[in-house]
């Protein structure tokens, strides 16, 4: 692969299910590839495979939705270090581009313009271990974090990491994110009530419109 390709898994066009753009029309580039085993994962057709794409014709392909917004996700897009020399060019042609990333890898070069979802990982996630901390000292405000909560370990967890880390001084947004079905969302909306969390809670809107069905 050249400096000029990535692997990628897929491109489609859907409604952002989360994160601060949440409904907007949004095109997805999912890459391929993921250091992460993480317990709840829903995405594991993008560990492997995928086909090497050009970033002309990944452009091309970009471009033919017209739409303002691009997300750049994975598995781990920044397991492919030309995900940077992507998320460069996408700015460049002026959309309004955010990363999901799982936190796990370093987010040093990543364009300013680039609104960074940090998906911190706790407990529950089998890989929390895999943090890296000195991503916190780099993210601006227009940045995201993103706790996905498996029980009350992990709220609590990620409540103190909010205080520990200072996070709601470093960002706007830091979203508390069920992980199971609505009984854990009533659980976590509760709990987030009683301590009057600083934190926003969301569910993923695209799984309660089209279940797991890859590609929306």
């Amino acid at each position: 692969m050249s400096d000029q390709t990535l692997r990628i898994t897929e491109i489609f066009h859907s409604l952002q299910g989360e994160a601060n753009t949440s409904g907007r029309a949004t095109v997805f580039v999912r890459l391929t590839g993921c250091p992460l085993r993480c317990g709840y994962c829903d995405t594991e057709y993008a560990f492997h495979g995928g086909i090497v794409t050009e970033m002309d014709a990944i452009l091309a392909s970009i471009r033919a939705f017209g739409a303002e917004y691009v997300c750049v996700t994975g598995g781990e897009p920044l397991a492919q270090p030309n995900c940077k020399n992507l998320l460069t060019l996408l700015c460049d042609a002026g959309f309004n581009v955010s990363l999901e990333t799982s936190g796990a890898l370093s987010t040093e070069g990543v364009d300013p313009r680039v609104s960074v979802v940090l998906d911190l990982k706790t407990p529950g996630s089998g890989e929390s271990h895999r943090n890296l901390y000195d991503n916190i000292p780099r993210l601006q405000k227009h940045d995201q974090v993103k706790f996905v909560i498996c029980d009350r370990e992990d709220y609590q967890w990620a409540s103190f990491k909010c205080d520990e880390l200072g996070l709601f001084e470093h960002v706007d947004d830091v979203w508390f994110s069920p992980v199971h079905g609505p009984k854990m969302a009533a659980q976590l909306a509760d709990w987030m009530v009683e301590d009057g969390s600083q934190a926003r809670f969301q569910m993923q809107l695209h799984k309660i419109l089209w279940a797991d069905e890859p590609g929306r």
